[in-house]
């Protein structure tokens, strides 16, 4: 069975006064393994990546291996210089994770055969499995699904991160088989999962995390009414906490629990006051 299903984090990076905070950090995660999840996402869009050095990248990751104690961590990767991608990819390699996950390249907008170059490129290079992150929300540029289909022919490429928004696409590529359907888009994993889609890589579910991984549960053995009653009940958190920009909701709610500072690197701001009374109180429920 592929490791690519059931609920995965995409990790936040807390700051206090402004480093990382990597006790917090491994806190979070020994949280969420108790929780039940299926795995670490680090270095995703929710874990600001673009504010973090090459060093602090390093770090982060490492913080997160150790605490995750044996379950699967796959790390982010984005760029648009194939050659500074490629040693990315590399590095990670020697790296004791289980996955990559990499956007198309963002901002140049490449035709659709570039974007085939650009991950068989990677795949070609990767030791380890490629999980593909469609986000064109944040890279500007849609992987189509002839392009997709395309890229499930390479052994390395067995996952997608699926943000495109695409109800038509995700079950296009629920029904071929090859890759392993993980929803990005936390308001899209109910319909994902119900479609037949493996799972979740959900930043919504940094809160009520268990109840997160009893919805995947109860969908993927069937009891419909089971996952449909929880998913009902997280609604009103999850829209609140996809109101404003990721990965500003979650950290302020996991600031009100008290678990990190509520603490973003510029240009990314806190979320509003209005929104972190909401959150307040929809967790105080």
């Amino acid at each position: 069975m592929s490791i690519f299903s059931g609920i995965w984090i995409p990790l936040v990076t807390p700051f206090q006064a402004g480093a990382v905070d990597h006790r917090a950090l491994a806190a979070l995660v020994a949280r969420y393994r108790g929780a039940g999840v299926a795995g670490f996402a680090a270095l995703g869009t929710t874990g600001e990546p673009a504010s973090l050095t090459d060093d602090e990248q390093d770090a982060v990751l490492a913080t997160i291996v150790r605490a995750a104690e044996g379950l699967p961590v796959i790390a982010g990767v984005a760029g648009n210089q194939v050659a500074a991608v490629r040693e990315r990819v590399l590095r990670l390699g020697e790296q004791p994770i289980d996955g990559v996950m990499i956007t198309a390249p963002y901002y140049i907008r490449p035709q659709q055969s570039g974007i085939v170059d650009y991950f068989s490129t990677l795949a070609d290079a990767s030791a380890k499995p490629i999980v593909i992150y469609d986000i064109p929300y944040r890279t500007g540029v849609r992987i189509e699904l002839d392009t997709l289909l395309t890229l499930a022919a390479h052994p390395r490429i067995q996952a997608i991160k699926d943000c495109a928004g695409s109800p038509e696409t995700t079950l296009a590529l629920i029904l071929d088989g090859r890759l392993q359907v993980l929803t990005g888009n936390d308001d899209a994993m109910f319909a994902s999962m119900c479609m037949g889609g493996a799972g979740a890589i959900a930043a919504t579910a940094h809160l009520r995390t268990e109840r997160f991984v009893e919805m995947h549960r109860a969908l993927a053995r069937g009891a419909l009414e089971e996952g449909r009653a929880i998913h009902h009940e997280l609604v009103p958190l999850l829209r609140a906490l996809v109101s404003e920009p990721n990965p500003a909701p979650v950290k302020a709610a996991l600031a009100i629990e008290g678990r990190i500072a509520n603490e973003l690197r510029a240009p990314m701001m806190r979320a509003s006051d209005e929104l972190t009374r909401e959150l307040a109180a929809l967790l105080a429920a």
